[in-house]
Protein backbone atom coordinates (compact mmCIF):
# COMPACT_ATOMS: atom_id res chain seq x y z
CA UNK A 1 0.00 0.00 0.00
CA UNK A 2 2.50 2.86 -0.96
CA UNK A 3 1.12 6.31 -1.03
CA UNK A 4 -0.13 7.92 -3.92
CA UNK A 5 0.28 11.64 -5.04
CA UNK A 6 -3.09 12.67 -2.80
CA UNK A 7 -2.16 10.74 0.34
CA UNK A 8 -3.97 7.51 -0.38
CA UNK A 9 -2.55 4.20 0.11
CA UNK A 10 -3.12 0.95 -2.24
CA UNK A 11 -4.80 -2.16 -1.36
CA UNK A 12 -7.78 -2.80 -3.37
CA UNK A 13 -6.40 -2.43 -6.80
CA UNK A 14 -5.72 -5.96 -7.91
CA UNK A 15 -8.03 -9.06 -8.82
CA UNK A 16 -10.84 -7.19 -9.31
CA UNK A 17 -11.40 -4.98 -6.47
CA UNK A 18 -10.96 -1.65 -9.28
CA UNK A 19 -9.82 1.77 -8.32
CA UNK A 20 -12.29 2.92 -5.97
CA UNK A 21 -12.19 -0.17 -3.74
CA UNK A 22 -9.26 1.11 -1.90
CA UNK A 23 -7.75 2.22 1.14
CA UNK A 24 -6.30 5.05 1.55
CA UNK A 25 -4.22 6.90 3.95
CA UNK A 26 -5.43 9.91 4.96
CA UNK A 27 -3.79 11.02 8.30
CA UNK A 28 -0.79 10.48 10.81
CA UNK A 29 -0.53 12.08 13.28
CA UNK A 30 2.91 11.39 15.77
CA UNK A 31 3.71 13.22 19.00
CA UNK A 32 6.80 12.63 20.99
CA UNK A 33 5.52 13.60 24.87
CA UNK A 34 7.15 15.14 28.07
CA UNK A 35 6.74 12.19 29.72
CA UNK A 36 9.33 10.03 27.78
CA UNK A 37 6.20 8.79 25.60
CA UNK A 38 5.57 9.02 22.37
CA UNK A 39 1.75 8.76 20.76
CA UNK A 40 0.67 7.82 17.05
CA UNK A 41 -2.33 7.78 15.44
CA UNK A 42 -3.14 6.25 11.44
CA UNK A 43 -6.24 6.92 10.12
CA UNK A 44 -7.39 5.12 6.69
CA UNK A 45 -10.61 5.63 4.70
CA UNK A 46 -11.83 3.70 2.53
CA UNK A 47 -13.48 4.74 -0.62
CA UNK A 48 -17.50 4.27 0.98
CA UNK A 49 -16.26 6.74 3.48
CA UNK A 50 -15.81 4.80 6.63
CA UNK A 51 -12.54 5.54 8.29
CA UNK A 52 -10.80 3.25 10.33
CA UNK A 53 -8.45 4.87 13.07
CA UNK A 54 -5.61 2.72 15.18
CA UNK A 55 -3.25 4.11 17.87
CA UNK A 56 -0.36 3.25 19.70
CA UNK A 57 2.19 4.74 22.37
CA UNK A 58 5.61 4.27 22.89
CA UNK A 59 8.95 5.11 24.59
CA UNK A 60 10.71 7.91 23.05
CA UNK A 61 13.64 6.56 21.47
CA UNK A 62 14.74 5.73 17.40
CA UNK A 63 13.05 1.76 17.82
CA UNK A 64 10.24 2.79 19.92
CA UNK A 65 9.05 5.77 18.10
CA UNK A 66 8.99 3.35 14.68
CA UNK A 67 7.75 0.11 16.65
CA UNK A 68 4.89 2.88 18.03
CA UNK A 69 3.90 4.13 14.34
CA UNK A 70 4.01 0.66 13.18
CA UNK A 71 1.56 -0.59 15.34
CA UNK A 72 -1.07 2.11 14.96
CA UNK A 73 -0.75 1.35 11.29
CA UNK A 74 -1.47 -2.62 12.17
CA UNK A 75 -4.16 -1.67 14.59
CA UNK A 76 -6.06 0.51 11.92
CA UNK A 77 -5.80 -2.03 9.01
CA UNK A 78 -7.21 -4.52 12.17
CA UNK A 79 -10.48 -2.80 12.54
CA UNK A 80 -10.56 -3.57 8.25
CA UNK A 81 -9.87 -6.92 8.07
CA UNK A 82 -11.25 -8.53 11.34
CA UNK A 83 -12.77 -11.06 12.11
CA UNK A 84 -11.33 -12.94 8.56
CA UNK A 85 -7.47 -12.17 9.15
CA UNK A 86 -5.49 -11.02 11.94
CA UNK A 87 -2.06 -9.21 11.46
CA UNK A 88 1.21 -8.92 13.96
CA UNK A 89 4.04 -6.63 13.92
CA UNK A 90 6.81 -9.21 14.30
CA UNK A 91 9.45 -6.09 13.79
CA UNK A 92 10.40 -2.79 12.95
CA UNK A 93 13.94 -1.22 12.00
CA UNK A 94 15.35 1.64 10.47
CA UNK A 95 18.66 0.59 7.88
CA UNK A 96 21.07 2.89 5.81
CA UNK A 97 21.56 1.31 2.34
CA UNK A 98 22.78 3.37 -0.34
CA UNK A 99 23.12 6.66 1.02
CA UNK A 100 19.12 6.75 2.44
CA UNK A 101 16.85 5.61 5.28
CA UNK A 102 15.15 2.84 4.69
CA UNK A 103 12.64 1.27 7.38
CA UNK A 104 11.77 -2.23 7.17
CA UNK A 105 8.65 -3.68 8.63
CA UNK A 106 7.98 -7.87 9.55
CA UNK A 107 4.64 -8.83 10.21
CA UNK A 108 2.80 -11.92 10.44
CA UNK A 109 -1.00 -12.30 8.48
CA UNK A 110 -2.94 -15.14 9.79
CA UNK A 111 -5.83 -16.09 7.61
CA UNK A 112 -8.30 -19.07 8.32
CA UNK A 113 -5.26 -21.87 9.16
CA UNK A 114 -2.61 -20.05 7.73
CA UNK A 115 -0.10 -17.49 7.98
CA UNK A 116 1.95 -15.83 6.29
CA UNK A 117 5.30 -13.41 7.12
CA UNK A 118 5.42 -10.17 5.20
CA UNK A 119 7.59 -7.90 4.34
CA UNK A 120 7.63 -4.17 3.83
CA UNK A 121 9.62 -1.16 3.45
CA UNK A 122 9.77 2.18 3.26
CA UNK A 123 12.69 4.99 1.78
CA UNK A 124 12.22 7.78 4.35
CA UNK A 125 14.94 10.03 5.08
CA UNK A 126 13.24 13.08 5.85
CA UNK A 127 10.52 11.38 8.89
CA UNK A 128 11.28 7.70 9.38
CA UNK A 129 8.11 7.28 11.86
CA UNK A 130 5.56 8.11 9.08
CA UNK A 131 8.02 5.29 6.99
CA UNK A 132 7.10 3.18 9.47
CA UNK A 133 3.77 3.65 8.80
CA UNK A 134 3.76 3.33 5.11
CA UNK A 135 6.14 0.08 5.71
CA UNK A 136 3.63 -1.41 7.10
CA UNK A 137 1.27 -0.78 4.14
CA UNK A 138 3.67 -1.41 1.39
CA UNK A 139 4.11 -4.69 3.74
CA UNK A 140 0.28 -5.69 3.54
CA UNK A 141 -0.30 -4.04 -0.31
CA UNK A 142 -0.62 -7.37 -2.28
CA UNK A 143 -2.09 -9.15 0.39
CA UNK A 144 -5.32 -6.94 1.47
CA UNK A 145 -5.75 -6.35 -2.30
CA UNK A 146 -6.49 -10.29 -2.48
CA UNK A 147 -8.48 -10.10 0.65
CA UNK A 148 -10.70 -7.21 -0.74
CA UNK A 149 -11.07 -8.60 -3.87
CA UNK A 150 -12.48 -12.24 -2.53
CA UNK A 151 -14.66 -10.30 0.21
Amino acid sequence: MGESPEGGGGGGGGGGGGAEQRLRFKDFEFQRLASGRCRAKVVLTWSDGRQFQGESDGVISQAGELRCCAEATVRALERVVQPKMGLELLGVKAVRAFDATVVIVSLSARQESRASRLVGAYLAEADPPRGAALAVLNATNRILGNFFATR
